[in-house]
């Protein structure tokens, strides 16, 4: 098959479910193209060894990138934002039809929902299907994070959402919440596919400890809570901070925050604020480096607040944590704690309450270390058996050969 991927974003940002995808759709023998703009998330600015221009070829993993120009931009400026979405928009409307070479079949990222125009445009114009992935719920992510309120916005947001649906050959989704979700919406079961987020296994794996990456980070002799990711509203980590405080009592107890995010400086001096002593921010890291940062974890956190739209996401953030087999304290209702709740793969608490978060860390740290490392290995079991890339490009090769078969043979849908 010749496969499209059409994303706004793409390695070398953190999310890395595009070019995954990718490589292991090449792996499977087929020819790839990835439409992406150019790396600037989460902090919005410029990636080093890229420079804004009209359009840009790469290679990654045996797949042909193409980069085209965009605003760069992750600020809560709501201004900023869409010009950074409708950006990405237009050019790959203008150049994407001109640039993705022969195509049997796309598949479209969502989010932002703009992506939906090129989708949109280069189907009609090379009269190709297109797959609609939907990582987030639009316009409930934009709600739940603040980005905007309800109103006659949100109800535009909704009519334009209804109508991409619609017009795609078939939608897959990360949760059986979202499928749910959808269904209430009127879009027919049969045209959406459930198939959850991975993490890469090549990075996100069990590693021996580095003492000089613990020493470096004061984590040696310490209980590590470890929380990896952006830090944003949506993960209301002024929770765990609270959490920290209520903790002061155990000195070997220490949360350490690695990443970046609009809500880091105000993380920041929440805890300065309490003299905390057992929080640390570590800042964004590599990608690669991750796994030896989440081996020092004894526990590893996931939390988001407590929000309608969070019941039905599975964050991809528990995805890598069961991947790299280490403990998880899920602060994530819904289908979020169904998974490590199913893999017996680490404790649930409730979200947006720092005394249950506090007295779960009391349990994890009070609990024989070989009951927490069962769970770090049940964890790693349970992700190779059903998340693992190869699991998951076969359930992506299946839907995209029925969406062509389809298209060939109309009569049969």
């Amino acid at each position: 098959m010749r496969i499209v991927l059409l994303s706004q974003w793409c390695a070398p940002e953190p999310d890395v479910r595009v070019a995954s995808l990718a490589r292991e759709l090449v792996k499977l023998g087929h020819e790839v193209t990835v439409l992406t703009g150019f790396p600037n998330y989460p902090h919005g600015r410029l990636y080093p060894g890229y420079r804004l221009k009209l359009w840009q070829h790469e290679e990654l993993y045996g797949a042909k990138i193409v980069r085209v120009l965009l605003y760069p931009d992750h600020s809560q400026s709501k201004v900023k934002r869409v010009l950074n979405y409708f950006s990405f928009a237009s050019f790959a409307s203008i150049l994407g039809p001109l640039m993705s070479g022969s195509i049997d079949v796309m598949w479209v990222y969502h989010p932002p929902l703009t992506v939906a125009i090129p989708a949109l445009w280069i189907s009609l114009l090379r009269r190709v299907p297109f797959v609609y992935g939907i990582m987030d719920m639009w316009p409930e992510t934009l709600i739940a994070t603040g980005m905007v309120r309800d109103g006659v916005g949100i109800r535009l947001l909704e009519k334009f959402a209804h109508f991409v649906y619609r017009h795609a050959a078939a939608l897959t989704v990360v949760s059986p919440g979202f499928k749910d979700n959808l269904i209430q919406k009127g879009v027919s079961p049969e045209r959406i596919h459930v198939i959850p987020n991975g993490a890469d296994e090549n990075i996100f794996r069990p590693v021996d400890r580095d003492p000089d990456l613990g020493e470096q980070y004061n984590l040696i002799g310490h209980f590590n809570i470890l929380f990896g990711g952006n830090m944003g509203p949506a993960q209301s980590l002024e929770m765990a901070i609270e959490a920290a405080a209520l903790l002061i009592d155990l000195p070997e107890v220490k949360f350490t925050f690695v990443g970046d995010g609009i809500s880091v400086s105000d993380l920041k001096a929440q805890a300065a604020a309490k003299n905390l002593t057992n929080v640390q921010f570590v800042g964004q890291q590599p990608m690669a480096e991750m796994a030896r940062f989440h081996s020092w974890a004894d526990v590893l956190l996931v939390q988001l607040r407590d929000e309608p739209l969070f019941h039905i996401t599975i964050p991809s953030k528990i995805l890598a944590y069961l991947a790299s087999g280490r403990p998880i304290l899920c602060a994530v209702p819904g289908d979020g704690a169904d998974v490590v709740r199913e893999a017996k793969a680490g404790l649930i608490c409730l979200p947006n309450d720092p005394r249950t978060l506090a007295a779960k860390v009391r349990e994890l740290y009070l609990m024989p270390a070989d009951e927490r490392e069962r769970m770090g290995q049940n964890g790693r079991r349970f992700f190779l058996e059903q998340f693992s890339s190869n699991v998951l490009v076969c359930k992506y090769e299946a839907v995209f050969n029925h969406v062509i078969q389809n298209k060939r043979n109309p009569q049969k849908k």
